[in-house]
């Protein structure tokens, strides 16, 4: 009873946060919300996004974002393949999956949060349209401490809004999203700074990887 009323539940939110005027926040900005912590969060309208920031972000986190139906299974596969071979286990969650583990689940690792992952990003993404995916994973990702969503970290890191974005500015702040806590966009590391070199680069050449954002 407990397993469907929570599913009746998150599908419910589902339905309402695929409206644009509905802005929702993480579990993470609740929780520092109920601890008495800040969350600086600066809803943005995807449109007001610069396209480089969208493309940036795509390329590194997800390539296959408009073409998988919220898993993308191919990578699942790869990395289910290597962990039985014995290689370190690596992440395979699309952009669907972290916006619906943002949304709606824990940060934390495990076995349990990726089983409900799985079927909640497959509907998400079956509700929402895709500009609706990455709009909401734009203003809910954190990009430090306590800074939340594109517009926040651009006005924080680069003083400027985030459709002022450039395309290293753009690569700078994509590269802090595996690790925002121990990652400063206007103080990269030179580890950073390759990173962001290649996002740069594969955002220049998004082509028709981006094509279900435009």
């Amino acid at each position: 009873m407990f397993v469907l009323a929570l599913g009746i539940f998150l599908a419910g939110l589902g339905v309402i946060y695929r409206f644009e005027a509905v802005h929702p926040v993480s579990t993470l900005m609740m929780k520092r919300m109920i601890t008495g912590k800040t969350a600086d969060r600066r809803w943005v309208a995807l449109d007001d996004v610069a396209d480089v920031m969208k493309y940036s972000v795509i390329m590194s986190e997800d390539g296959q974002f408009c073409a998988h139906r919220g898993v993308d299974w191919a990578e699942m596969e790869l990395v289910v393949d290597g962990a039985l071979s014995g290689e370190r286990v690596r992440g395979a969650s699309t952009l669907t999956m972290q916006t619906v583990k943002n949304l709606f689940l824990w940060n934390s690792r495990s076995y349990l949060r990726k089983v409900l992952e799985i079927p909640i990003a497959i509907y998400i993404d079956a509700l929402w349209p895709k500009k609706r995916i990455l709009e909401v994973y734009l203003n809910i990702a954190e990009f430090g401490e306590g800074i939340f969503g594109v517009e926040a970290a651009a006005q924080t890191y680069f003083n400027r809004s985030a459709a002022r974005l450039g395309p290293r500015a753009a690569a700078l702040l994509t590269s802090t999203l595996p690790n925002p806590l121990a990652r400063n966009p206007a103080k990269p590391s030179r580890q950073q700074s390759r990173i962001a070199n290649i996002i740069q680069k594969r955002a220049a050449k998004a082509g028709g990887y981006v094509g279900c954002i435009r």
